[in-house]
């Protein structure tokens, strides 16, 4: 059990740092937020920090991770940064997508 913990503990100390494009409080994208919140607790074990990022009140912030649509979520890190666009609604494209794999259970 002690070995198996080991094995895990240098991917599971890692902070994930995501960044949610969206444009105002629209039924999309508190969607987005709400189906990434979910997504994070379930897989991510609270390593993780979502910026939400509103491009009515920022709209020069989507520039730096070229923001084409919205909602978007970008994965800073880990490294490689990795974008999706939409609602998030599609758990395991959401998954897949960042690359987060789920926790085997026992």
């Amino acid at each position: 059990m002690h070995a198996a913990k080991e094995k895990t503990a240098k991917s599971s100390d890692e902070i994930w740092e995501l960044r949610l494009y969206v444009a105002g409080q629209t039924p999309k994208s508190l969607a987005a937020f709400a189906n990434l919140k979910k997504i994070c607790t379930e897989y991510l074990d609270g390593k993780y920090r979502i910026d939400v990022i509103d491009l009515l009140e920022n709209p020069q912030l989507g520039r730096g991770d070229q923001i084409l649509a919205i909602p978007t979520l970008v994965r800073n890190l880990p490294e490689p940064i990795k974008k999706i666009i939409g609602d998030l609604s599609n758990t395991e494209k959401v998954l897949v997508g960042l690359d987060i794999r789920p926790r085997s259970n026992p």
